[in-house]
């Protein structure tokens, strides 16, 4: 087939906060689709570009990478990629260099290893707007001659330059020979060595240093860098955050929680008495609604998340942190793992592939799911909103709030304890010293905030769908099945299967405040934590009919006793209640053992600090 006119395949290859990710939403916009790749647990994004004259792309964006050498994993499946090597994949047809057009001394490296691979290429300018602001004067008629290849500025986040980078795509595709081969080898130290040289030759022949240097950046990082008052921004950052996350998203909660309760209570009334009406009540509705009611929550926490990363924050926070985190034995890059462990543990144990030592990844992966994810929200919001007050504390500041982030800083605190305690007893070494580029400050741009948002909003409703109602049938059937004997005096859940595996595991954590209610909300809660809520939502709603549209916090409050209450929030600080993160460790670690360290340590902790806790508010009068 000829090449001018098949589907051609684009790879976008570049350093770590080149704007990469930017440069592939203007491309594709909304037709893009997320997965992994074959046999790895590394994000595989893939979009469509149509060009002027109708022709139509298929785009790929790579991990983030410095060299083809590929010291990490997430670096390995880049290279691969880019020689067709990976399972299922084919060799791209044209290869998209993405640079920071503001730093492109290492990434000028990058470009040169990727000639030697043959392919036709494109070097994307990225954020070129904020070089000219700085003054630099890129001579891209000299750098495009130098290199071999066009040179297109580009703007992701403003989309300009978009068009004639896709044009100048489609001419390096129809480049190509169709027996071109690949013959690329593996660079030497002496090769590397040479293309550095060769990189800065370069630099020096097109890029000049800026007439008006970016002081503003240099102020606003003299500030934001401090190693006591950054710190203490970063705190505040952090406290705001979390106090958002309470009194932002309260209407907007109300709201769902209104239409819930007026959609359960017209199902009852237009649907008879009988067990289809108990399913789509107590299990549907009353389940999966007492889940999707924590959405604003989970995207304002999102909100703060995307827009600090694309302000150049989180790389500040980094460098903040990293002082802290290597006198508890954990690697400076750590931090954006463990970061993004606040959103989910799975992409934040897959981000541990940037970490070159072994050792050092391995620690990260343990301690990652001790950060709050985001499925813990609901729990958190549920047990906080039942139990604790609705009060303000020095007269700003809602107690509730001030209590989930007591919660993350547990998460925190634990997560440096178990990594000092992992230093100490497994390997000692000194940790390697932290480097990392600091990206320009940008503007967020509202565009790409709101559909990184849709994206969060959305995978958490697929999982809903798919994770969630699945579970809740289940957890509805084994609560209502048996029906209770002829003359039974308990309520019919005592009678059902999950009356019977609730009791039987009873006494197992009954020394920890937990009733047997509870422990069928673990079962279920091992797919995903925050279908703990909604297995308890569907189990109460069945153990008492007339709760079933009455507010499940109140419910609780009204059948546990607060050391209970507060017992339940710490086992959730540290229980490893997510066989899908399970599965990730194994993949990524590709070791059963260390995973199952990792079930055995995170339990024992829930077990003692719920314990711990139950035992303390007792004795102060809790019980």
């Amino acid at each position: 087939m000829d090449m001018a006119v098949r589907s051609a395949r684009v790879a976008l290859v570049g350093n770590p906060n080149s704007g990469k990710t930017a440069l592939f939403n203007a491309l594709t916009g909304a037709h893009q689709k997320v997965a992994n790749y074959a046999g790895v647990t590394v994000e595989r994004k893939e979009g469509l570009i149509r060009s002027a004259t109708g022709r139509t792309m298929s785009v790929l964006d790579l991990p983030g990478t410095y060299s083809l050498r590929a010291r990490s994993p997430d670096e390995e499946v880049t290279r691969d990629a880019v020689l067709g090597r990976l399972a299922g994949e084919e060799t791209p047809d044209v290869i998209v260099a993405v640079a920071d057009a503001t730093n492109l001394r290492l990434v000028l490296r990058l470009v040169l290893e990727l000639k030697a691979v043959g392919r036709p290429m494109v070097l994307a300018l990225n954020m070129y707007d904020i070089a000219q602001r700085q003054g630099l004067r890129i001579d891209l008629e000299r750098l495009s001659a130098e290199l071999g290849l066009p040179v297109m500025p580009t703007t992701a986040t403003r989309k300009r330059g978009i068009d004639e980078l896709i044009a100048a795509i489609e001419v390096a595709a129809g480049a190509l020979s169709p027996s071109e081969e690949n013959a690329w080898t593996a660079p030497d130290a002496d090769a590397l060595r040479g293309a550095a040289r060769e990189a800065e030759r370069i630099m020096k022949a097109c890029v000049r240093p800026p007439e008006r240097p970016d002081t503003l950046t240099g102020r606003i990082d003299s500030v934001l860098l401090h190693p006591v008052g950054g710190l203490l921004i970063l705190g505040a950052l952090l406290f705001v955050m979390f106090q958002a996350v309470f009194t932002w998203a309260t209407p907007l909660m109300d709201g769902i929680e209104a239409s819930l309760g007026a959609l359960g209570g017209w199902v009852a009334a237009v649907m008879p008495d009988g067990i289809w009406q108990s399913l789509i009540v107590d299990g549907l509705i009353s389940g999966v609604g007492s889940v999707l009611v924590f959405l604003p929550q989970i995207l304002i926490l999102f909100l703060f998340i995307i827009v600090l990363e694309d302000f150049g924050y989180m790389a500040r926070a980094a460098f903040l942190m990293d002082r802290i985190m290597g006198g508890a034995g954990l690697h400076g890059r750590a931090f954006i793992p463990l970061l993004s462990s606040f959103a989910c543990a799975i992409p934040g144990v897959m981000a541990a592939r940037v970490i070159d030592s072994k050792r050092d990844r391995l620690t990260t992966i343990m301690v990652a799911p001790l950060m709050t994810c985001s499925a813990r929200i609901p729990v958190y919001t549920l047990i906080i909103a039942a139990f604790i007050p609705n009060e303000r504390v020095w007269g700003f500041a809602s107690l509730q709030g001030l209590v989930m982030f007591g919660l993350y800083a547990a998460g925190i605190i634990s997560a440096l304890a178990v990594s000092f305690v992992i230093r100490k007893v497994f390997w000692r070494g000194a940790v390697e010293p932290f480097m990392m580029e600091l990206p320009a400050y940008k503007t967020p741009d509202f565009k790409s905030v709101l559909f990184n948002l849709w994206i969060r909003a959305r995978i958490f409703l697929e999982r809903a769908g798919r994770i969630i109602l699945p579970l809740m049938v289940i957890v509805w059937a084994l609560a209502t099945f048996p029906y209770p004997p002829e003359g039974a005096t308990q309520p019919a859940i005592d009678y059902s299967f999950a009356g019977m595996i609730g009791h039987a595991l009873e006494p197992i954590f009954a020394p920890i405040g937990f009733n047997w209610q509870m422990v069928i909300a673990l079962v279920p809660g091992m797919a995903a934590r925050e279908v703990a809520v909604a297995a308890l939502g569907t189990v109460y709603a069945v153990a008492d009919p007339e709760s079933a549209t009455s507010l499940l916090g109140a419910t609780l409050a009204a059948q546990w006793s607060l050391a209970t209450g507060l017992a339940f929030l710490a086992w959730y600080v540290f229980a490893p209640q997510c066989v899908a993160t399970l599965g990730v460790v194994k993949r990524e670690l590709n070791s059963w053992k260390w995973m199952w360290v990792m079930v055995i340590y995170m339990f024992s902790l829930a077990y003692l600090a719920a314990f711990v806790v139950y035992r303390v508010a007792v004795s102060l009068g809790g019980g």
